[in-house]
């Protein structure tokens, strides 16, 4: 069974229409706190403290330059998945031809795995800090939050924000803490607003900090996540959504950026105002705080340092699985899309320790930011165009200011990162830290196509005006055909799945009971949001597929048979299991799945587990 909707487990399972006054703006918030501890993840401690211990107070405006950016372009990403119903890759796929979207996938993977590296390595110093664990054995732990994560997921999109916002409490009061122990000074910090001259470390250090606060996978996550909600699709229904989601990014987005000021803080009151100006690593940090503070200070450190690293690492699962199912239309089960993620960055990091030491893995932290943000401009020109574009929008198109104030955004990041580049580039031809077959065959072509690509992706909206914005489905649509008839069963179920092999099923199912029999012609909508939504998603996904159900229903009916149609939501095995039961089927008809083994391990086999759950007889078509 496949589906189109956005992270379909929980594609629109929280209903919002029957919810009134404070409830009905409860309801809404949930999504940006999700979204939101990326932008406190460890990755932005490193950058922080480096920051911190080597400018004392002075980059505090850039953070606060960075949360306003990141309030701007997510409000924007939310209003995508609000008035769209796609999420930022489905949107990307419909507009921009197959070769572009191949780089852009992989560019958004590599930011994802950049994201998670950084939440393992963090998460790793924690667990080293509060329980004394060696911090290879804290990596190699880290993979066992697969079972976290599948748990969460099965749970429901309520329960995940819930435990991510307990999360966040954590890190808030520890951080809340710390500063009482450390005492600012806090004219320092107010001066520490007032925008001053980027350049040398400064620069590497600010665009790190960029990159661990406008997070590129968050624009992905947060279209998304916004679909969980079920709202009236009227005019005023959309408007409220939007502005309630705006609501939820703002409170939480500031939330994220006083932890952020935080630990920054923290950095300068204890390390750059006691001479200690080169705090990359976070466990030097821990033990300098131990031997100016006590204690406790460390110890808080790494409590919060855990529940960051832990909640970044769920979210960063979802915006990959978005990643993939919207650019490639590949859906491959949850766990198994944790674990590859996990892995891909447990490797760089098990690597690092082993052969360079402990001491450089607070490097790997920034350099992990620093490719964050050089992901950034691939997901925030396509988000400012999409939001500007009235066949996506309609009459929910941003306006003059806000387009003016996004592209600002857009032409800071690319500048900086530009500038970033061009600078890294002439370090490595002058200090030879790079052989030049590496340097000039592999970095400097990579960099020319990256170029290319950003050059291509901001013109190709504009080249193209006229080009319809079709939402990307990962199958067919409903065929055409005529049914024909035969004889027995009385109530049969059909599955079908707009792959090509619908008029077979359907009409093996009819050749059974005939024009006597009642069909319930069923399609399980399984893709990301469906399966933490449930009932609740109503995605574009979910719609065009309820009317390709339809057209199949209205086809049948017109030839004389008794036919009904039930949309599932999420596990296709589990959802056809209580389908049977609840219809009271005698017969059930599916197609086979087209493959076993290995691949059954990856994509799963809803047939194969169904013929072992259902007391009716299964008929097979392959």
């Amino acid at each position: 069974m496949q589906s189109h909707a956005s992270l379909s487990e929980v594609h629109q399972s929280v209903v919002i229409q029957k919810k009134k006054g404070i409830r009905r703006v409860l309801a809404f918030l949930g999504p940006a706190y999700l979204v939101s501890v990326g932008y406190m993840d460890p990755g932005n401690w490193a950058t922080d403290i480096a920051g911190g211990s080597e400018f004392g107070y002075k980059l505090i405006w850039v953070l606060l330059m960075s949360n306003l950016m990141a309030v701007l372009l997510q409000s924007l990403s939310s209003r995508l998945g609000i008035v769209a119903g796609m999420d930022l890759a489905q949107a990307n796929r419909s507009v921009y031809p197959k070769w572009a979207n191949i780089p852009l996938w992989f560019l958004a993977e590599v930011a994802i795995a950049a994201c998670d590296l950084a939440e393992i390595i963090g998460m790793a110093i924690g667990l080293n800090l509060v329980f004394d664990f060696p911090l290879v054995w804290g990596i190699l732990i880290t993979a066992l939050d697969t079972i976290l994560f599948l748990f969460l997921l099965h749970r429901g999109i309520r329960v995940m924000e819930s435990f991510i916002i307990a999360l966040v409490a954590i890190i808030g009061i520890s951080f809340l803490i710390q500063m009482v122990i450390v005492s600012p000074d806090y004219g320092e910090v107010a001066k520490g607003f007032i925008p001053t001259k980027l350049h040398g470390s400064a620069l590497y250090i600010s665009i790190g900090i960029i990159g661990a606060t406008v997070m590129p996978h968050n624009l992905y996550l947060h279209s998304s996540l916004v679909q969980t909600r079920k709202f009236d699709q009227t005019d005023t229904g959309i408007r409220r959504a939007i502005k309630f989601n705006f609501l939820d990014t703002v409170i939480a987005l500031n939330l994220a950026f006083l932890v952020n000021a935080a630990i920054l803080i923290l950095a300068a009151a204890a390390f750059y105002s006691n001479g200690y100006f080169h705090i990359a690593e976070i466990q030097d940090a821990s033990k300098l705080l131990e031997e100016l503070f006590g204690k406790a200070a460390p110890l808080f450190f790494g409590i919060a340092l855990i529940a960051a690293g832990q909640s970044s690492t769920v979210t960063g699962t979802l915006a990959g699985q978005i990643v993939m199912e919207g650019y490639l239309h590949l859906r491959i089960q949850p766990w198994l899309r944790r674990l590859i993620t996990r892995v891909v960055a447990i490797v760089p990091a098990v690597l690092t320790v082993v052969y360079f030491g402990e001491n450089a893995l607070g490097n790997l932290l920034i350099l992990s930011q620093v490719i964050l943000s050089l992901q950034l401009a691939f997901a925030v020109i396509p988000l400012i165009y999409f939001n500007s574009d009235k066949k996506i929008m309609g009459k929910f198109v941003i306006g003059p200011w806000v387009k003016l104030m996004s592209w600002i955004c857009a032409i800071v990041i690319v500048y900086l990162n530009i500038r970033l580049a061009v600078q890294e580039f002439e370090g490595w031809v002058t200090g030879n830290a790079v052989p030049p077959i590496v340097l000039y065959g592999l970095i400097f072509p990579a960099g020319i196509f990256i170029l290319f690509l950003l050059v291509y992706i901001m013109i190709h909206p504009l080249i193209t005006p006229g080009k319809k914005t079709v939402p990307g489905i990962p199958h067919g649509l409903a065929e055409s055909f005529v049914a024909e008839a035969v004889n027995p069963y009385r109530n049969i179920g059909v599955a079908v799945d707009f792959s090509g092999k619908d008029e077979a099923i359907i009409r093996s199912a009819i050749r059974q009971g005939g024009t006597e029999a009642r069909y319930t012609l069923i399609h399980v909508v399984e893709s990301a949001a469906a399966r933490y939504l449930n009932r609740n998603a109503y995605d574009t996904e979910t719609k065009v597929d309820t009317e390709n159900l339809q057209k199949y229903a209205e086809s049948l009916k017109e030839v004389g048979f008794m036919v009904q149609t039930r949309i599932g939501f999420g596990n296709p095995a589990t959802e056809l299991v209580k389908i049977v039961k609840d219809e009271k089927f005698d017969l059930m008809v599916m197609g086979s799945h087209g493959h076993r083994g290995i691949k059954d391990l990856i994509f799963g086999s809803a047939s194969g587990k169904l013929r072992h759950r259902i007391d009716v007889p299964l008929l097979i078509v392959k």
